[in-house]
């Protein structure tokens, strides 16, 4: 296999500071939507203290890895070549071909969730004409993506401004009308501990994940050693804010816990602030997937072509669009890995995302320890504040939430997702066989021209 190397960058049209905030943000957070089930199963003191403590354990300290390995080495691939530098081949390999297979289902459940919201207004939407709305989806944000991160950028902005609007008129409402106390109860009552206190936790690392993938497209960014430990600085703690601010608010103002599921922002907001509240919360909720989905092709997208660059998949991938600079065969073969898997339920895509989230955030925090030991050359224009008691903050706590969450997903078998249990490890496993095959293939190759050549 050739080594990582930076890849041409001749064409390719940067993004400011500003633009790359809105990216990140939407990609990381997008709004508070996805969050109301942890209410009623949690329980909403829990569920607020998840939103506020969570950060300090999980996305504070991989936003960190991420600032120091970003300023060491801004390339295209990100963490996948931050992994390979710090284990080597088979564990870089790994964590490139999880991400690029965790893209498949996050992008897919993106596009069926822009759907499920159409089907409020449009309840004829169902069987093919379910998929037909997920696929337009998806071929409109594949062109916005195959004309460059300046292009997703202005878009996410756009998309998060429209999302935000109704929020925030929510929020200020809600606090107007507040009479509850919103940590009441702290758990539901009558529920095993574990159960309350396992499924949260696993929802919340979902919520709080994904801020080591921004580092895929470094190259694309204008000063990446300054501009990512900035964004990073910015959107972490807006995130907190868009997940908590309108979660209090909206249960100091009503008070019904129990009611809360799936996309219950939308009558939260009916019930604050009357229908014309409602309705433009379900817009809001659709148009934040569709900024969600915008995201994720830019920063997924990025993986199989690096994983090209270095010889493990076939070099049509590293093809960059003559005028745009972009990955776009890369781009145009990963979105109809989506358009095939929006045939599937929500619940089942995220169910098996998780497992691939998990994994390749594990690689990314154990490669600042692996490359601060083994490259202590590199440049660091930014550096996990603190030494080695840094460092290790950076580390063991997504260490021990990651198996806290392993563990709480074992012992709540009979209530939790028997659908993740089944498939979640043998996708894993999947990435080894693939490594091998790909290994096999590439030494074939090498002997044929050696052949040739003698």
């Amino acid at each position: 296999m050739s080594t990582a190397k930076p890849s041409t960058q001749s064409a390719v049209r940067k993004a400011s500071l500003f633009y790359f905030v809105f990216v990140m943000f939407s990609y990381t957070t997008g709004g508070p939507f996805g969050l109301e089930s942890m209410v009623v199963t949690s329980g909403p003191g829990m569920t607020l203290l998840y939103l506020l403590v969570l950060p300090f354990f999980w996305c504070i300290p991989v936003s960190l890895v991420s600032a120091e390995l970003t300023t060491a080495m801004p390339v295209e691939g990100g963490f996948y070549r931050w992994t390979r530098a710090a284990f080597g081949d088979f564990w870089g390999f790994l964590a490139g071909w999880w991400n690029w297979s965790a893209s498949f289902l996050l992008g897919g459940s993106y596009a069926v969730l822009f759907a499920d919201y159409l089907v409020f207004y449009f309840p004829q939407l169902t069987g093919w004409k379910h998929w037909l709305v997920s696929f337009a989806l998806i071929a409109f944000i594949t062109w916005i993506n195959v004309r460059g991160i300046q292009t997703v950028g202005k878009a996410a902005t756009v998309l998060e401004v429209m999302t935000f609007v109704p929020v925030i008129v929510m929020v200020v409402l809600a606090f107007l009308k507040a009479h509850h106390n919103p940590f009441l109860p702290f758990v539901p009552p009558s529920q095993p501990f574990m159960t309350v206190f396992g499924v949260g936790l696993a929802l919340g690392l979902w919520l709080y994940s994904g801020y080591e993938q921004l580092s895929t497209v470094a190259e694309e960014v204008e000063n990446p050693q300054r501009t990512y430990p900035r964004a990073l600085a910015l959107t972490v703690p807006l995130s907190v804010a868009a997940y908590f601010l309108p979660t209090i608010a909206a249960l100091a103002a009503l008070g019904n816990w129990r009611d809360w599921k799936d996309g219950y922002f939308s009558t939260a907001a009916q019930l604050i602030g009357g229908s014309w509240l409602g309705n433009s919360m379900t817009i809001a909720a659709a148009v934040c997937t569709m900024a969600l989905l915008n995201s994720t092709v830019l920063t997924t997208t990025r993986m199989p072509f690096a994983l090209a660059e270095d010889g493990y998949l076939p070099p049509f991938l590293r093809a960059r669009h003559p005028r745009y600079g972009t990955p776009w065969i890369a781009i145009l073969v990963s979105a109809a890995i989506y358009a095939s898997l929006a045939q599937h339920t929500l619940g089942q895509l995220i169910s098996i995302y998780v497992w691939f989230r998990i994994s390749t955030t594990l690689l990314t925090v154990l490669s600042a320890w692996r490359l601060r030991q083994k490259r202590p050359d590199l440049p660091r224009a930014f550096r996990i504040p603190g030494g080695a008691l840094g460092l290790a903050y950076a580390v063991v706590p997504p260490l021990v939430m990651t198996g806290v969450v392993l563990c709480s997903m074992v012992y709540n078998w009979r209530y939790g997702d028997r659908f993740s249990l089944y498939w979640g490890p043998p996708a894993l496993a999947l990435g080894p066989v693939v490594y091998l095959v790909t290994r096999w293939f590439a030494r074939r190759a090498a002997k044929s021209t050696d052949i040739a050549s003698s």
